[in-house]
């Protein structure tokens, strides 16, 4: 996860209608005495003059790691007549206390707080914004469930509404095992970080080593919670969407993790609301691959000044939705550009969008349903490694590699070449007869663009736990042989599959690293019946698509001035013992080291994780996460490594972790967290 600002192709900004001074840091009081970190700028004669305020709330360390892309918006904000403030949430940065979870009701109790402090400031006019992107963009729509009275409008990147359903723990009730154990790896060593003496001062060494101890492993909470409870619920906007009552601008990409909560917002609020969805992954649009990035800032500025300022910008005029309409490609791990073209929609779910019907027949997709036929879809383990990652940032390897090089290990089904172009936007679903050999199954969809030349690229996917057919809350076994209906609902995606070009679908009960692996082989039976059939949300091009103006470049502050001590790079391999029948698939990213200029901080990490399964044996499924990252400055200089792995067998999850820090070359501290947790259905 690169902290690093592309800019090389930004229009930098050093002119601005009001002149920015910056706070370098602020302490702001909690009810309960513990303080938070802040980083504030804001015009020079706010006392004078006092603008209303956007807030960025993050756990990811305003002085260093998220420094550098904090530099090109928040002061770009100010320019323009904001407050602009970045807070470090407890537990983080130079902020006092531990942070125990991810979305605890503690983190929205403090943000009332820092609303409320923002609010009684002489700079401020008491009215009050909020953006973020991933955590930022989840704490956003939560806090504005809570209705603090300053808080007018957000700005939610990259987020969802739906902790369970659409977030790096579950997918589809199926453990996500390329991203629980990753995720979870990563705040350890990053909530493990010191605070900086230059701020703290000498108790910098009694914080670092009492948040080393107290801050827990947040995987083993998100394990003893397999199924969708109240854990899952809280959070969860999706629970009461009328709880929030302000303005909400929900922004993602189709190459992100998190796009589908997008749709959904617009659907579920009754607040007024826009939608943006790009080709981007999981990053800001203005600097965000692939392209085209636009200049987001300045969208992000009209909607702060309809809401904060009252000005009628015209912004609420125009669609609810822009998205882009992603032109067919061919399989590349990594594209700089996606092209296409921006499409519209003044409601959603749209009227505009009907629904194509295609059944699964022997190996074909066709338009109506035929005689039924019994297919068999065998269990083969490595399925799945070809699928790229659950949720790119942008980095080189990041996407699905050509889909023929899956399609071997699943069963697929695929469509006549189309006569004319069809064009989708939203969700494809598709609703499968099947039966099951195991009482512990899951499913696995994908959805492709076959070319002429045969190239396969991966649309969209989808994956249920076959024990939650009927809820995430209350799972049931199967029983074996008993035939079901069950509907699988895929990643939302715009794309146009041109003429010449045919559908395929692929059908198998792993998708491994994705989906932890059932505890048996599974071998499904689909029933080719009227009840088999591929759901596609048509849209056909309405002429106004091609009347939509442009967004404009993207446009920034300047980036904060720092040093490269290394420069990042990442590989992604997969390797296979052909002797041993095992399987691995190895990420590594060195994410480079910086020295930032203003403060002298040095910080780079590296991060490997390797995911193996053998033929044959789903329970020899692990993942192991190493880490290592460095922050200092001068003489200060401190160092973390971690290991963190899980396995399974038939009844339980084995979860281990090991973190070690380190002050110059001394070791210092060294924990380990073993654990050993019961599998409920998974």
């Amino acid at each position: 996860m690169v902290f690093n600002v592309r800019d090389s192709f930004l229009t930098i900004k050093t002119e601005f209608p009001r002149k920015v001074r910056e706070i370098e840091h602020v302490w702001i009081p909690m009810s309960d005495g513990t303080r938070l970190a802040a980083r504030i700028w804001l015009p020079e004669d706010a006392e004078q003059n006092p603008v209303p305020a956007i807030l960025e709330y993050l756990p990811y360390r305003k002085n260093d790691f998220t420094a550098l892309r904090d530099s090109i918006r928040h002061p770009y904000f100010a320019g323009h007549g904001y407050a602009s403030i970045r807070v470090d949430m407890r537990g983080s940065g130079d902020s006092d206390g531990i942070l125990y979870d991810e979305y605890l009701p503690q983190e929205q109790d403090d943000a009332l707080d820092v609303l409320s402090w923002i609010e009684s400031q002489p700079w401020s006019t008491g009215s009050v914004g909020m953006i973020g992107k991933s955590w930022g963009g989840f704490n956003g729509l939560q806090v504005a469930a809570r209705r603090h009275p300053a808080l007018k409008a957000i700005i939610t990147l990259c987020s969802t509404d739906d902790r369970y359903a659409d977030d790096v723990h579950y997918m589809g009730g199926c453990l996500l095992a390329s991203d629980m154990q990753w995720w979870a790896s990563t705040m350890l060593v990053y909530n493990g970080r010191p605070a900086d003496p230059n701020v703290v001062g000498e108790e910098w060494r009694t914080t670092w080593l009492e948040r080393l101890e107290k801050t827990p492993p947040f995987v083993e909470e998100w394990v003893k919670h397999q199924r969708r409870d109240d854990y899952w619920k809280h959070g969860s906007v999706c629970e009461n969407y009328s709880d929030i009552n302000i303005p909400v601008f929900a922004v993602g990409g189709w190459a992100d993790g998190y796009t589908n909560a997008i749709l959904r917002l617009l659907g579920g609020l009754t607040g007024p609301r826009k939608g943006l969805i790009g080709p981007w992954a999981h990053e800001y649009p203005e600097v965000a691959v692939p392209g085209p990035a636009i200049g987001f800032l300045q969208e992000c500025l009209r909607w702060w000044d309809q809401w904060l300022k009252e000005v009628d910008t015209g912004i609420m005029e125009e669609p609810m939705l822009r998205a882009w309409m992603q032109d067919s490609v061919p399989p590349q791990v990594d594209y700089p550009e996606r092209t296409g073209r921006w499409v519209a929609e003044n409601e959603w779910p749209s009227p505009n969008i009907v629904p194509a019907e295609f059944w699964l027949n022997g190996q074909q997709l066709i338009e109506k349903p035929s005689e039924e036929k019994e297919i068999i879809v065998p269990s083969v383990q490595t399925h799945g490694l070809y699928a790229g990652v659950w949720c790119p940032f942008g980095q080189p390897g990041d996407l699905a590699s050509d889909q023929r090089l899956e399609n071997g290990q699943s069963v697929y089904f695929t469509s006549e070449p189309l006569e004319s172009p069809m064009e989708i936007l939203g969700f494809p679903e598709i609703q499968v007869e099947l039966a099951s050999d195991k009482p512990n199954a899951l499913l696995a969809v994908r959805l492709c663009d076959v070319a002429p030349d045969g190239a396969v690229t991966l649309v969209s996917w989808g994956m249920l736990n076959l024990t939650h057919r009927e809820s995430h809350e209350h799972p049931t076994p199967l029983i074996p042989g008993e035939r079901y209906t069950v509907k699988v609902c895929l990643n939302a995606i715009g794309h146009v599959l041109p003429a010449g070009h045919r559908w395929q679908v692929a059908l198998s009960p792993n998708y491994w690293p994705h989906a932890w692996p059932s505890p048996e082989p599974v071998t499904l039976t689909v029933i080719s019946s009227n009840q088999t059939r591929l759901t596609l949300p048509v849209r056909p091009p309405q002429e106004r698509d091609y009347e939509l103006p442009d967004f404009g470049a993207p446009e920034t502050a300047c980036v904060a001035e720092r040093e490269i001590l290394r420069e990042e790079s990442r590989t992604r391999k997969v390797h296979h013992d052909l002797i041993k029948g095992v399987w691995l698939l190895e990420d590594f990213s060195d994410e480079g080291a910086r020295r930032l200029l203003s403060n002298g901080i040095e910080y780079g990490s590296t991060n490997r994780n390797t995911y193996t399964i053998s033929e044959g044996d789903p329970l020899s499924a692990e993942v192991c996460c190493e880490w290592t990252l460095d922050v200092g400055r001068g003489e200060w200089q401190t160092r973390l490594e971690s290991v963190s792995t899980m396995k399974s067998d038939a009844e339980r999850f084995f979860i281990t972790n090991e973190l070690k820090a380190f002050e110059g070359e001394k070791q210092v501290f060294k924990k380990n967290w073993n654990s050993e947790i019961p599998r409920d259905l998974v």
